[in-house]
Formats: structure tokens, C-alpha cells, sequence
């Protein structure tokens, strides 16, 4: 074989290989966010489903049950109301907004003033007592930092540009005095008016009841925690030799049981799915799920990484 024919040979084998290369480099670019949020074309929110895990990490794209949707606004600490039709979350603009499942519709429930940082909204719904004379209510629940000093807020959720007001945590008339400021990471997820939150000075989870009147208690020590959606579990964040752990403890119980005690990373930010049987948390290397009776390991779900919340 002559030396020219093995050269054109070997060229046509790079050119196809080269040819390749492009193509598989083409598809890996369709991949990226935006277009990931393009392929949901017009089904908008009725293309996305109920009931699954979704994962927001401060930026404007939002993974909803593996598919990548675009919010077309900075979208942080997002969550979603009881019913997983309206999602909400602290904007680029650390304003509360509240929008469709698609991020279409929104609505600013609340601007901030300025000179405030905002997040980690719940959405508290609180059933109406007829023999009180108490109506349903559906409110927003957050955390204002002004100054260095983090307060609960809290706001209806329909309100348009409201005004938010501080969230009394008293502990009752019989309870304990309890902080009012630097009180975060409110979690709402149960339907009967209670909330739980943390402060990290206290080192203490606290569990707040808003039925027919607002106080709160203790309920053990931790951070970050999270309400089941019937009110009677909580799980949370407790540090053990070096690393986060999760821990579940009934809120009618004394004792709280580790579900990671062989943990060599760290669990954070811990959610319930809507049927109360499942725990997402967040890890270094993406979310996992494990289920809350501790029966199995964490398992990743999802590689990507930022605050998990369920759509119910």
C-alpha cells in the first residue's frame, strides 16, 4: 500500500471519528438547563406531576421529578402549599412570591423593604373552629434578617405586596420563655395549624401551634427541621462525632431516633414526601431518600445538589 493511499485512509478515520466527537458533543450540550427547560414546550405546569421530589439551588432553574423547568426568575428556598399548585420562594430580589408550578402566574405576596435578607418560606394552613368563630387561614411563614438579627415572619398567602408581620413564638401562659429572635428555618407541612422551626443559639428545635392560639414548646435538640404532614413526626438535623446526622422524633415523644447513625457525610436539610413515609435529604454529592422508619440506607436520587422540597 502506498504511503499516500494509507494516509487518505487514515484521514477519512479521523474525519469520521472527528464527526462523532461533534455529534456526541452536540447531544451532551442539549442537556444543559435551558434546554431541559425548553423540551416541556407549552404543557407547562399539566405536564409536571404531583407527588414527586423537587430540587431548587438558587438559581433560575428548578428540577421538578428529574425534568428541569425554568422559573425565568432566581428562584430560592422554594417550597409548595399543601395542595402542590402554587409553589413559593424568596426571588432574586429577596422578595416572597408565589407562582404555578411551571413558574408562570407569579405573584409577590411581599417586596422587600431593603436592607433584609429573606427565606426559607413554609406555607401554614390552619383550619377553620367554627365554635371559636376562627375561620380558615392560609398564611406564609419566613425568616426576616435585619441587622444581624433573624426574626419569624409571617404574611396571608394571598396578600399582593403586603405588609408581613413579626410571628409571636411565645410559649403560652404555662410554657417556658422562649427566644423571639434568631428563630429560623420554619417548617409547616402539617395541615392542623402547627409549625417547627430552630434556633441555632439555643441549639433547639421548637415545635409552634397556631390553631386557636399561638404558643410554642421545646421539642429537642437539633437544626433544620421538618413537619410530617399528619403533625405527629418531626425529623432533624443533630451533629454526632463530625458529621450530620437525621433524626425523627414524634412530637409527643421524649426520646428521638437516629436514622443515619453510620453516616460518613453529612445529611442536611431533611423534607417529608406527602404521604409521610419517605425522608429526601440533602448530601455534598446530591439528594437522597430513605424511609422514615430507618428500615433501609440513604439512597441518591438525584446527583443534583441544593434544598429538596415534595410537591404535593
Amino acid at each position: 500500500m502506498s504511503k499516500a493511499l494509507s494516509f487518505r485512509k487514515s484521514s477519512s478515520r479521523a474525519a469520521k471519528f472527528a464527526a462523532v466527537a461533534a455529534l456526541t458533543l452536540g447531544l451532551v450540550a442539549t442537556v444543559s438547563p435551558a434546554a431541559q427547560a425548553a423540551s416541556l414546550g407549552a404543557a407547562g405546569a399539566k405536564g409536571l406531576k404531583h407527588n414527586v421530589l423537587t430540587v431548587s439551588n438558587g438559581t433560575r432553574y428548578v428540577q421538578i421529578d428529574g425534568k428541569t423547568v425554568d422559573f425565568r426568575t432566581v428562584v430560592r428556598d422554594l417550597t409548595w402549599s399543601p395542595d402542590g399548585n402554587k409553589a413559593v420562594f424568596i426571588d432574586g430580589s429577596s422578595n416572597l412570591v408565589i407562582s404555578d408550578a411551571d413558574g408562570s402566574n407569579k405573584v409577590t405576596v411581599a417586596k422587600n423593604p431593603g436592607g433584609q435578607n429573606w427565606n426559607h418560606p413554609t406555607w401554614q394552613t390552619i383550619p377553620g373552629y367554627a365554635e371559636a368563630q376562627l375561620p380558615a387561614r392560609s398564611n406564609i411563614v419566613f425568616v426576616a434578617r435585619k441587622g444581624g438579627v433573624s426574626r419569624l415572619a409571617t404574611i396571608p398567602a394571598n396578600a399582593v405586596q403586603g405588609q408581613p408581620t413579626d410571628l409571636s413564638v411565645s410559649g403560652g401562659v404555662d410554657g417556658p420563655e422562649l427566644p423571639e429572635t434568631g428563630n429560623i428555618w420554619p417548617n409547616a407541612s402539617s395541615k392542623a395549624g402547627t409549625a417547627v422551626y430552630a434556633n441555632p443559639g439555643t441549639g433547639t428545635v421548637y415545635i409552634h401551634d397556631d390553631y386557636l392560639r399561638s404558643q410554642s414548646d421545646v421539642l429537642a435538640k437539633g437544626s433544620q427541621p421538618a413537619l410530617s404532614p399528619d403533625g405527629e413526626d418531626v425529623v432533624f438535623v443533630r451533629s454526632v462525632q463530625g458529621h450530620d446526622h437525621l433524626f425523627v422524633q414524634g412530637v409527643h415523644d421524649k426520646a428521638a431516633k437516629d436514622l443515619t447513625p453510620k453516616a460518613t457525610t453529612d445529611y442536611t436539610q431533611p423534607t417529608f414526601s406527602p404521604d409521610g413515609k419517605t425522608i429526601a435529604a440533602r448530601t455534598p454529592k446530591g439528594i437522597v431518600t430513605l424511609p422514615v422508619s430507618g428500615a433501609a440506607k440513604p439512597t441518591v436520587v438525584t446527583t443534583r445538589v441544593g434544598l429538596p422540597a415534595y410537591r404535593g
